[in-house]
């Protein structure tokens, strides 16, 4: 009961492997000792080494935006099982399951909100409902999500954190890549901006459509973002690949991004780029 109460880490790197309950997170990426309560304010990026570890859909949509102006659109809609497919479990269950787990209809959250006093159309991926995969309702409030905002004129700023189309629904899923794509090209003709930030892991479905098709693409540092992962790649040209293949850091230097942003440094500058894009009326 003593970790309940201290607030000094008594070990430090390399003298135990084990995180101690309590007040105390480790960092997995440096092995240091933080504060949780650090850790949570810093919105999971250690201080030590800024490891951007993953950051679940309502503390994003928190920290992003002005406080408590955050309005949920559609947050009811949740997939059905179509295909009616079983595999480990039937999909239905599984659904049932998930939304027991994560306390959300589905893997995706898109409402309306202020970012520095400024409206603007958010979507925010939960990578905790299966994987952030991208089935039918996904794709319907994403292609919502461009719509309201293409009338609205209301900038629109989606947060991938996806493994891609949800194979539990077969073609039905993989047509949302279209959709979606269809959706923002309506964003286009009102000549209203889109802004996608690239998180870990952005992969799939998702990287292939919407996601990199931003007026500004956005990666997190160190985040794997790609269609298929490294390892497939590999197995299947049996060549080894470079060093921090699929990562931000590569996309930005081989031109698949236009910039890497921080989490603290994101809310700002986004702010600024929309301020410059979207002008005041």
């Amino acid at each position: 009961m003593a970790w309940l109460t201290r607030e000094k880490a008594p070990l430090t790197k390399g003298q135990r492997t084990d995180t101690p309950d309590g007040l105390w997170e480790r960092c997995a990426n440096c092995s240091e000792i933080i504060l949780k309560r650090e850790f949570s304010a810093n919105q999971n990026v250690c201080p030590k080494c800024s490891h951007h570890f993953p950051l679940q859909a309502r503390q994003r949509i928190a920290h992003f935006l002005d406080r408590d102006s955050f309005v949920e659109y559609d947050a009811e809609l949740c997939s059905t099982d179509p295909l009616k497919f079983c595999d480990s479990k039937p999909y239905k269950q599984r659904l049932i399951d998930m939304r027991r787990r994560t306390g959300t209809y589905d893997a995706f959250h898109a409402g309306r909100g202020l970012l520095q006093g400024a409206p603007v159309q958010l979507g925010v991926f939960d990578f905790q409902f299966m994987g952030g995969s991208m089935g039918s309702v996904v794709g319907e409030k994403i292609a919502r999500l461009y719509l309201r905002a293409a009338t609205s004129r209301e900038p629109a700023i989606i947060f991938s954190s996806s493994g891609g189309a949800r194979m539990q629904e077969g073609i039905l899923s993989l047509m949302q890549m279209a959709k979606t794509c269809a959706a923002l090209s309506k964003l286009r003709e009102a000549r209203v901006p889109f802004i996608s930030v690239l998180t870990h892991p952005t992969t799939g479905g998702v990287a292939a459509s919407f996601a990199m098709l931003g007026d500004l693409n956005i990666g997190e540092p160190g985040a794997l973002i790609g269609f298929a992962g490294p390892r497939v790649i590999q197995q299947t040209i049996r060549e080894k690949l470079p060093e921090g293949f699929q990562r931000s850091e590569y996309l930005l230097e081989h031109g698949m991004l236009d910039m890497i942003c921080d989490r603290e440094s994101l809310r700002p500058t986004i702010a600024n780029v929309l301020s410059m894009l979207m002008p005041a009326k």
